[in-house]
C-alpha cells in the first residue's frame, strides 16, 4: 500500500481492516474507495457521499448503514477507504467509530476507542454518541 500507509489518520479497526479519516478539503494520497460526509470536491477515484450535516447525525440512517457497510466490505477486501467530512474531526469520527462497532467493537467502548486511534475530539456531540450506542451489531 506504500505511501498511503504513511499519511496520518490511518486507523486499524478491531478486526483488523485498515481505514483513513481525514478532512475533505485536504490533499490526500489516492484510495480505492472514499465515504465523504460533507460537500466539497470529489475525488477521482470511487467514492460515495453521504447526506451528513455538521454537528448532526445522518439525514437518511438507512443510506449511511449501507454506505458504512460498503466501506467496511472494501476495506477488508484490502482496499484503501477512507472516510472524510469538512473538519475531519466529528462526521469523520463517528463514521470510523460505527465501523469499529460495526466490526465487533461493543458500542459503549466506541468513544473511547476512536479518541484514542483517531483524534481527541471524535464524536463531538451527545447525539452522535447515542447513535453509536443505537447501531446494529
Amino acid at each position: 500500500m506504500g505511501e498511503w500507509w504513511e499519511r496520518t489518520g490511518v486507523v486499524v479497526l478491531p478486526g483488523g481492516a485498515s481505514v483513513r479519516g481525514r478532512r475533505i478539503g485536504d490533499p490526500a494520497t489516492p484510495a480505492d474507495f472514499a465515504l465523504l460526509l460533507a460537500p466539497g470536491p470529489e475525488p477521482a477515484w470511487a467514492h460515495r457521499r453521504v447526506r451528513w450535516p455538521d454537528f448532526l447525525l445522518p439525514l437518511d440512517r438507512a443510506d449511511a448503514l449501507d454506505a458504512l457497510g460498503e466501506a467496511l466490505r472494501r476495506a477488508y477486501a484490502g482496499e484503501r477507504v477512507e472516510v472524510a467530512c469538512r473538519g475531519g474531526v466529528g462526521r469523520t469520527g463517528t463514521a470510523l467509530a460505527a465501523l469499529a462497532v460495526l466490526d465487533g467493537l461493543p458500542a459503549e467502548r466506541a468513544v473511547g476507542w476512536v479518541r484514542e486511534h483517531y483524534h481527541p475530539r471524535a464524536v463531538e456531540t451527545p447525539w452522535q454518541r447515542r447513535w453509536l450506542r443505537r447501531l446494529p451489531r
